[in-house]
């Protein structure tokens, strides 16, 4: 399966990878795992330490989805702040999120333990895009540290120089609990940490269904039936295709990334080597490469359509933010499904022997590897973490099959048109 949204610089500098699964007599697993990302990834890996049999299928290869191409940044929490939730759901259920998804990098820990070499650097900086941000970012900073002892650099506008050589922004946050990576080395290291784990490794395999009856659960392939205790549909843009009912919950955005030719300014450009998102709708997002290449994301599409030029659609964004570097050589571009649910917390549960977790909202690069890690807790008998994200709030978008995009699209170009006009 390729993909011409794919000419990335991760897949042009990923590690060596092929899998040495060759399908055999034994089509019986505890575990059926379907797609190749962090959260199938960390699943497969995590239920293989807990003595599962496991095996995990992906239609392409591994990391061939978002976890293999989207930007690299890796920022804590989830796509609420922590006050909104404290105010949404109250303190207890609060801490618990906050606990599980601020607290505990389960990406480090991993990157740590299996010696992956994914390029991690340490520190994340958010930009204000207009004063007011500022202001907010400013008083989430206070709440975390007061209500969570959860330090984070507040920096002034004049300051920001120390961090990104743009005149844009009004500030921003800087917290050093965040990062950014290689994210389909990140993904090439799990796989190989599965299989080293006992995790068969099925890729160039197509799952057409799944099957769940009280005696269990499995997956059709086009080319075998194979049982399970248990199945993860880890699928994320493509969890429609295999359960339209789940489909529903979430619409594909496209985002488009380029990366630059190695940069003789490339530290002057981001002087703390921290990866940068800013607060508007529609937000900028950048970062260095290992080799000194400026990584960039800016702009989206709600048409499946990819740009007929990728570079020509981004250079714009890149430019506007750093004009210094507008006419800079690009090697360059690739582009993705995002799935987006309705109020951007990721959509997790659990119905019969089928496990699901998906619609991270462009906020995964971490809570992947957690949901991955706690699915494998449920299974093993305790839900207890599971049920906090499990029991997050989710409901489908409306319009049915035909008008469910169209509609979150005239949504989501608001929120855009709001951004243009400040």
């Amino acid at each position: 399966m390729t993909d011409p949204l794919n000419h990335s610089y991760y897949a042009a500098t990923a590690h060596p990878w092929r899998s040495s699964y060759d399908m055999g007599e034994d089509l019986s697993f505890d575990i059926a795992v379907i797609g190749g990302g962090f959260t199938g990834l960390s699943a497969a890996l995590a239920c293989a330490e807990r003595g599962f049999s496991v095996i995990l299928i992906e239609r392409a290869h591994v990391g061939f989805g978002a976890s293999g191409r989207n930007g690299g940044q890796l920022i804590p929490g989830l796509r609420w702040s922590a006050s909104e939730l404290e105010a949404e759901f109250g303190g207890e259920r609060a801490e618990a999120l906050f606990d599980l998804c601020w607290r505990g990098n389960r990406v480090k820990a991993r990157i740590a333990k299996h010696g992956i070499d994914c390029d991690l650097k340490a520190g994340h900086l958010e930009a204000a895009w207009t004063p007011k941000d500022f202001g907010a970012m400013q008083r989430e900073a206070e709440f975390l540290a007061t209500r969570f002892g959860y330090h984070s650099n507040v920096v002034a506008k004049q300051d920001m120089p120390g961090h990104i050589a743009s005149s844009l922004y009004h500030g921003g946050i800087h917290d050093p609990q965040g990062g950014h990576f290689h994210p389909l080395n990140y993904a090439i290291g799990l796989a190989r940490a599965a299989e080293a784990a006992g995790v068969c490794i099925w890729e160039g395999e197509r799952v057409h269904r799944i099957t769940d009856t009280p005696e269990g659960a499995g997956v059709m392939t086009d080319r075998a039936h194979i049982a399970a205790r248990y199945v993860i549909d880890a699928t994320d843009s493509w969890i429609g295709d295999l359960e339209p009912d789940l489909g529903r919950y979430t619409v594909p955005i496209m985002n488009y990334n380029i990366a630059t030719e190695p940069l003789p300014n490339a530290d002057a450009l981001l002087p703390s080597d921290a990866a940068v998102a800013d607060s508007r709708f529609v937000l900028n997002y950048f970062r260095l490469s290992a080799d000194k290449r400026l990584i960039f994301g800016g702009g989206e599409r709600y048409s499946q359509t990819p740009p007929r030029d990728i570079a020509a659609f981004v250079r714009p964004f890149m430019a506007e933010v750093f004009p210094q570097i507008a006419g800079a050589k690009i090697d360059y571009g690739w582009g993705g499904a995002v799935a987006v649910t309705m109020n951007r917390l990721p959509h997790i549960g659990r119905r019969g022997n089928v496990f699901f977790a998906y619609g991270f909202s462009g906020h995964g690069a971490l809570v992947t590897t957690l949901a991955g890690e706690l699915i494998a807790e449920a299974m093993a008998g305790t839900a207890e973490r599971f049920d906090v994200l499990a029991n997050l709030p989710s409901r489908p978008f409306p319009g049915g099959k035909w008008l469910r995009q169209p509609l979150a699209t005239l949504g989501l170009l608001y929120y855009a048109m709001k951004d243009r006009l400040g």
